[in-house]
Order: structure tokens, then C-alpha cells, then sequence
């Protein structure tokens, strides 16, 4: 079968692998339909090995060459004996996260902090740019007739979002400020409006402001204005809550200068370089500073109903989709660079992602 995979920086190739073996009982085989191209794939791809691993994953074995994808929708193929949630012909989300399952992490419900923590796709044997994968029973998740393949897919990434408005205790009624506009903040931003909030977007590329504001949100420009005084002008005393998504020292300290004093801050960004903090400020004024990452492995069921209710339009974040034989020249090299406006780009597997 044919597969995308990370071999090292700058090196991905579309190799011809074998499938994955028959799934045993609590498994499930996949022919993944869309998959995302996350933010996560983009640094691998640049910079890696970085989420990948030379050597075997201890808990999944999996290891570089890597098949990438995480967010990503499929057709269920064929299913272990003691599989019952779902049958052969299912089309399917999939919730990528593995945890070693028997830290306190993993017994308290916190999988995702878990320090064996693998995914589909980043340190496992399989990944949704393939045209098979296996997967365990738990990590999918049928998907109703009214969702379309590529709201099945931004599932997982809507989590990422998700779980940052619920990190920063986002409430009806309040002003939320999202710093950079790329898939995470934007999503954020849609469900931050989800949650009953007033939005307020900071972005600084040109295509990227205009795509959000299409979505209906007001966007401020952090090279033209004072974000934090901006936001204190739009809401006086500042913003409930921000929720950084860029993982750049200089947004974060226009969030925490945006709040009003009690206000939370959530670092949804990954930072690739120590951040400094005006601490003082931060105690003074009563601040909390949250960190949000990955999202509770049992999300996808609500997040599913809210998506095929209209009130959390995920669809509209993407910018561009491909065939997974292009996948590297029309959707990562983009990414790298999306002064064209790129958010979110899809690779498309199979001829029914169309419908």
C-alpha cells in the first residue's frame, strides 16, 4: 500500500509499504478517506525528528520511518472478534492518543498527560496518510450519516481548540482574545463563540486575518495596534480570557497584557524557545497562566454533536485540499510558509472524501 512518511527533515516520501496484518480482537482496520495536515506534521517535517522516535516506542513500537497523520476520518475495513462498536463499512472518526494505561495519570483520567503517550501518526506504527491503517477499538468513533468526512477529520484538532476554551473557563458572556489565526486558533475561535463568548482575533499576516475575519470575527493587527490596549479599549479593564495558539513569546505578552486583572491566560501555542514573563505583574494583578494540551481522550461523542448541530462550523477553517500523491508540494510546502493565506489543508484519500 502507499504511504507518506517522515524518514528525516525535509525528507518525506510517498513509499510503497506492507499493510497493516489483520486487527486482533480489540482492533480495527481503517482505509482513512481525509486526514489533516497538523501543525505538528509541518515542524516534523522542517525540523524532525522531533515528536517522531529513531528508536521503537515502548509502548506502541513504533518508530522512524514514520507514516504521518493524526486527524484524520475513515471507512472501517475489517474488526477484531470482540470488536462491538463498530462493523466493516462504518465511517469513523478517529481519536489518535495512546497512553500506557496504568500510571496515575491514566487511572485519574488524564491520558493525555500521560509520559508514555504515543498517536497514530507520531511515534506508532501507522498514520492516516496511508491507505490502511490499524487502530484500537477505543480510538474510533462512528460518525452520524449528517457528518461529512472532513468534519470528521477536524475532530481532533477541534479538541486541541476545545480544550483550551474549557482550560480558560470560557463562560456565556465573556470577551475572549485568540492570538494567531493558523487551524488551532482559529478553531479556538469558533469554539470559543460556541461557548457564548465575544471574540476578538490578533493575527498578523495579511491571508491568514482575512480568513479568519471571514468567519466572522473582528481581527486586530499586532504590528499596527497595542493589542492589550486595544482589547482593555473594546472591553474596559481587558478580556476574561485570551487563549494563545502561536507560541510566540511576544503574543503571549500581549494576552496577558489584554485581561483584566483575575483573568486567565491559556498557552494553547507551542513555544520553541524559553519565554520570558513580567511575573510581578502576573501575581499583582491576579492572573492565571494555563497550560492546555492534547484533550481528554472521551471528547470526540460531544464534540461530534456539536459539529452536526451547526454551532461549531469546523468545516470552514480549511483553506485547501490534496491528493495524497501531492501532498508534500501543494500541502506541507504551503504550510511552511502560508504567506498564501494556507490554514488548514486536507489530504484527500479516497474518491467518496468528495461526498
Amino acid at each position: 500500500m502507499r504511504a507518506l512518511r517522515f524518514h528525516a527533515a525535509r525528507d518525506l516520501r510517498l513509499d510503497e509499504v506492507t499493510a497493516p496484518p489483520a486487527p486482533s480482537s480489540r482492533q480495527v482496520l481503517i482505509a482513512p478517506v481525509v486526514c489533516g495536515i497538523c501543525g505538528t506534521d509541518v515542524h516534523e517535517y522542517i525540523e524532525g525528528p522531533m515528536r517522531t522516535t529513531v528508536k521503537p516506542h515502548p509502548v506502541t513500537g513504533g518508530a522512524i520511518p514514520q507514516i504521518l497523520g493524526h486527524e484524520l476520518s475513515a471507512t472501517v475495513v475489517a474488526v477484531g472478534s470482540e470488536v462491538s462498536s463498530v462493523a466493516p463499512g462504518d465511517r469513523v472518526s478517529v481519536m489518535p492518543l495512546i497512553s500506557c494505561g496504568v500510571c496515575a495519570l491514566c487511572v485519574g483520567g488524564q491520558e493525555q498527560l500521560c509520559d508514555g503517550r504515543a498517536s497514530v501518526g507520531l511515534r506508532h506504527p501507522w498514520g492516516g496518510m496511508a491507505e490502511l491503517a490499524l487502530v484500537n477499538e477505543n480510538q474510533v468513533v462512528a460518525m452520524p450519516d449528517a457528518m461529512s468526512w472532513e468534519q470528521g477529520a477536524l475532530i481532533e484538532p477541534t479538541a486541541v481548540a476545545w480544550a483550551a476554551i474549557q482550560a480558560g473557563g470560557v463562560s456565556p458572556g465573556d470577551v475572549v482574545l485568540v492570538t494567531g489565526a493558523g487551524p488551532i486558533g482559529a478553531l479556538a475561535a469558533l469554539a470559543g463563540a460556541a461557548a457564548g463568548a465575544s471574540v476578538v482575533v490578533s493575527e498578523p499576516d495579511p491571508a491568514r486575518a482575512r480568513h479568519v475575519g471571514s468567519l466572522g470575527f473582528d481581527v486586530l493587527d499586532p504590528r499596527e495596534v497595542d493589542i492589550a490596549q486595544a482589547c482593555r479599549e473594546r472591553r474596559p479593564g481587558g478580556v476574561d480570557v485570551a487563549i494563545e495558539c502561536s507560541g510566540q513569546e511576544r503574543a503571549l505578552q500581549a494576552a496577558l497584557g489584554a485581561l483584566r486583572p483575575g483573568g486567565c491566560a491559556v498557552q494553547a501555542g507551542l513555544p520553541t524557545r524559553p519565554v520570558a514573563l513580567d511575573i510581578a505583574s502576573l501575581m499583582l494583578r491576579g492572573l492565571s497562566l494555563v497550560g492546555s494540551v492534547g484533550y481528554p481522550l472521551r471528547s470526540w461523542p460531544a464534540l461530534i454533536a456539536e459539529v452536526v448541530s451547526g454551532r461549531l462550523p469546523v468545516e470552514r477553517v480549511v483553506t485547501g485540499r490534496v491528493a495524497l500523491e501531492r501532498a508534500v508540494q501543494d500541502g506541507f510546502e504551503p504550510l511552511v510558509n502560508p504567506h498564501d493565506g494556507a490554514v488548514k489543508v486536507l489530504v484527500e484519500l479516497g474518491a467518496q472524501a468528495a461526498s
